[in-house]
């Protein structure tokens, strides 16, 4: 990396110069304190289902928990909340439909036993652990390897700055948080993502892969910029052998100014990735309204034009964490109907509102495959939290098609609910019975296919036919691979909390002292958890300078040279990635 040298981008000019041009702000609705407490006392009687609802969410002035209306107003979703300093209204989602439609699919009561802290939770989320009042296992645990980064991002979550202690845990701690999460009962933990901070800054970070397959982790995802993998090949390859599956790599728009940090090094990353045979790539916009939004139609076409690699691209909306102006959240603020409605738009209607589904519907999939093959796997997340689809490319026609184009997928989920509860009820099924009901499922299945509309070129029933007679990870995965997952995970903040949507968190992290804490707790009050924990386990900078007496903050920090822009400009290498692609939406990219 010895040429790339010059200033550090640490975005703001790059930030400002994307933001100067704001097309509109979503202007919060006001309600007042008599209508808030109306509200609520309509919610508690259950107003027939539909909105106001009645939660609970986090103050940001006093961070107590105080009781919450969710409402309708304009055909959006608000979340209203009384704090010590007034009424505080934010934008919970912007489609009242799509909310109705998704909360069709919210995950029905389950016993799930993985409280690893004896509280009861009344005080949720101020004592989290996780609580007996959590209702999902870990789907996907995170682990922070690190809080050095190479970058310096305005809206990151965390890094750790100069002067500052640095968090770094031991392969011991890693192991025990592993071992920690594994232990939920009934289900432990099958996945694990390993972030930072950048993990790519610790040297024995192979070391740490090998650690998760030996503690039993059959996917494990690293949250990475990929900066260091642009230039260090061999790092790629290591990492692929020694049992990475994903690489989680930030990716926030098609040009330097929407995607600052690593615009310039994506070609050689994809390149250093098709050379070592992976691992997959998941594309991850943070997806900020008046800053990049206008650019999601983009990325994904770009994902599909990298699709031997790409897996998937999983927007996140900004999660504004911190006192954020209501003036800066009205501008930023976007949620996933808004995203999935410019996606709509920039893909002239290929990839439209209805083809998309919330996460807990996967719950319902998984439910069958728990009875039929006996594994254990709930996505039981609120509906709120995610969406998601696939979408298929054929290559002769250069036609994308949407899933629930070629399969009704309601009707399909609804079928293996049925076959679920059937199932259920026998008690046992040997392996005769089990190939029977998966070719009987498989035949069933038909009619729920629509030839007509399906990709060309790509045998679709056959990964259909694989996954369910087989039921196993490499059958689900070898669909995967044959086409490009889009999904959403909007994270929330101080001013949209819902303890609701804590509650069935399913993406938690694993700290040194035991407590297993979901996403939207550990990073939305870090003074209770992340900074908090971290601290405690953290070195001093003298202390991290003493053991590292070579290390300087400078150096961890990732330099771009202008010469470097240069000579990637000119490349073929960038031509092929960026520039001679096909424009499969028809986009206009003047």
């Amino acid at each position: 990396m010895a040429e790339v040298v010059g200033e550090i981008p640490s975005g703001e000019k790059e930030f400002a110069e994307s933001a100067k041009k704001i097309r509109d702000i979503v202007e919060f609705p006001k309600i007042s304190e008599d209508e808030f407490y109306e509200g609520l006392k309509r919610a508690s009687r259950g107003y027939g289902g539909k909105l106001p609802h009645r939660t609970y969410s986090l103050c940001p002035e006093t961070r107590r928990v105080v009781p919450a209306l969710v409402w309708e107003n304009g055909g959006k979703v608000w979340i209203t909340k009384k704090c010590p300093e007034g009424m505080i209204t934010d934008l919970y989602y912007e489609d009242v439909e799509l909310y109705y439609r998704f909360k069709r699919w919210l995950w029905g009561e389950k016993e799930i036993y993985s409280a690893n802290v004896e509280n009861s939770g009344v005080n949720c989320p101020l004592d989290c652990g996780m609580c007996p009042r959590h209702r999902s296992h870990t789907s996907l645990l995170n682990i922070v390897l690190t809080n050095r980064c190479n970058l310096s991002c305005w809206y990151c979550f965390f890094y750790a700055k100069e002067g500052q202690p640095i968090y770094e845990p031991t392969l011991e701690q890693i192991r025990i948080m592993l071992r920690n999460a594994k232990k939920e009962h009934p289900i432990g933990a099958n996945a694990v993502q390993l972030t930072g901070g950048e993990p790519t800054l610790r040297d024995d970070l192979i070391e740490i892969i090998k650690i998760a397959k030996e503690e039993g982790y059959d996917h494990i995802q690293l949250n990475t910029d990929g900066i260091k993998l642009a230039f260090e090949p061999e790092l790629v390859k290591r990492i692929r052998e020694a049992g990475t599956n994903t690489l989680y790599m930030s990716y926030d728009g098609m040009t330097p100014q929407t995607n600052w940090k690593n615009h310039w090094e994506v070609p050689l990353i994809l390149e250093n990735v098709r050379k070592a045979g992976g691992p997959g790539i998941v594309l991850v916009p943070t997806t900020i309204r008046n800053v990049n939004d206008h650019e999601l139609g983009a990325i994904i076409n770009f994902g599909l034009n990298h699709l031997d690699i790409i897996r998937g691209v999983n927007f996140q909306p900004l999660s504004q964490v911190g006192r954020v102006p209501t003036k800066e959240r009205q501008r930023f603020r976007i949620t996933i109907p808004g995203a999935i409605k410019r996606i709509e738009e920039q893909t002239n209607g290929v990839i439209a509102r209805d083809d998309w589904y919330p996460i807990p519907i996967a719950g319902h999939i998984a439910r069958f495959f728990e009875a039929f093959t006996g594994s254990r796997y709930y996505m039981t997340s609120h509906f709120a939290c995610g969406a998601a689809t696939y979408i298929f490319l054929d290559r002769e026609e250069k036609r994308v098609t949407p899933i629930p184009r070629f399969i009704d997928v309601e009707g399909f989920v609804e079928f293996l609910d049925e076959k679920a509860e059937e199932i259920e009820q026998w008690g046992s099924m040997g392996k005769l019975k089990k190939l029977k009901l998966g070719a009987e499922i498989f035949m069933k299945f038909k009619s729920f296919y629509d030839e007509k509309y399906a990709p060309k070129g790509l045998s679709v029933l056959d990964l259909i036919k694989n996954a369910f007679m087989h039921g196993n990870y490499d059958a689900l995965g070898k669909f995967h691979e044959n086409s490009l997952f889009l999904g959403m995970m909007h994270f929330m903040d101080e001013y949209n909390y819902d303890v609701e949507r804590v509650e069935r968190c399913v993406i938690h992290y694993a700290m040194p002292d035991g407590r297993i804490v979901p996403f939207c707790t550990f990073n939305v009050i870090p003074e209770l958890y992340r900074d908090k924990v971290q601290a405690q386990f953290s070195y001093t900078w003298d202390e991290w300078k003493a053991l590292h007496p070579d290390w300087d903050y400078k150096g961890d920090k990732y330099f771009r040279s202008r010469e470097f822009v240069e000579k990637m400009k000119k490349s073929e290498l960038y031509r092929k990635t960026y520039i001679d692609i096909e424009d499969y939406f028809g986009l206009n990219r003047e």
